[in-house]
């Protein structure tokens, strides 16, 4: 069973003499879906990035535990799964190829059957060993879903997840992200309704700008 622990307390953030949102406090601590709302520019990449630990906030603290222990920082990238439009890859790899390769650098064993099921439920599996720049833009959103997942994460970030996905692209991910939010915590930040629909509470960036 998944004990995954997110708290946030307090949290602000600024660039500048800028506000973006303050006092914020939100706990996770048990699997499911929750969400982050807000209009473009509303700060809902930030507020994603700093739970991921990628920005750190102005004020306040973000902290991650599992089975009550308190994951370093610097470890964080081990538990946390991240999709996110503007996530580079490797164009002129195939996805195999970049399997491999991000299997290198994290350090985590390379697990074919995963992979080639992962491929298969993001309807990948007959592109595998065509290079990435020759993807649609759909489809390079839903080999970024693999990504995130390929380490078995126990928390999943997304920041506007069905970005340049056709409807079958989003009935793909509608269902597997219900599915994953059995056993883990995942934090959707968006302003698309339909991603929205899904979570069982939601954060309104806008009532954290005084």
């Amino acid at each position: 069973m998944n004990k995954y622990y997110l708290l946030a307390e307090d949290i602000s953030k600024k660039f500048g003499r800028r506000l973006i949102f303050n006092g914020l406090n939100f706990e996770y601590n048990h699997n499911g879906i929750y969400g982050i709302a807000g209009i473009n520019g509303s700060g809902k990449s930030t507020l994603i990035k700093i739970i991921a630990g990628i920005i750190s906030p102005s004020s306040g603290k973000v902290i991650h535990k599992l089975d009550d222990k308190v994951i370093e920082e610097e470890k964080l990238h081990n538990y946390v799964g991240f999709v996110a439009p503007y996530l580079i890859m490797y164009e002129e790899f195939s996805a195999w190829e970049n399997l491999t390769h991000i299997s290198k650098i994290r350090g985590i064993e390379f697990n074919k059957e995963l992979f080639n099921s992962l491929l298969n439920d993001f309807l990948l599996i007959k592109r595998k060993n065509d290079l990435v720049k020759t993807y649609s833009s759909g489809m390079k959103q839903r080999l970024k879903f693999i990504f995130a997942l390929m380490h078995s994460p126990k928390i999943l970030l997304m920041d506007e997840p069905t970005s340049n996905l056709d409807d079958e692209g989003k009935e793909t991910v509608y269902r597997i992200v219900n599915r994953e939010g059995k056993n883990k915590i995942i934090v959707i930040a968006s302003n698309e309704r339909t991603d929205l629909d899904m979570c069982s509470t939601k954060i309104e960036l806008e009532d954290y700008k005084k």
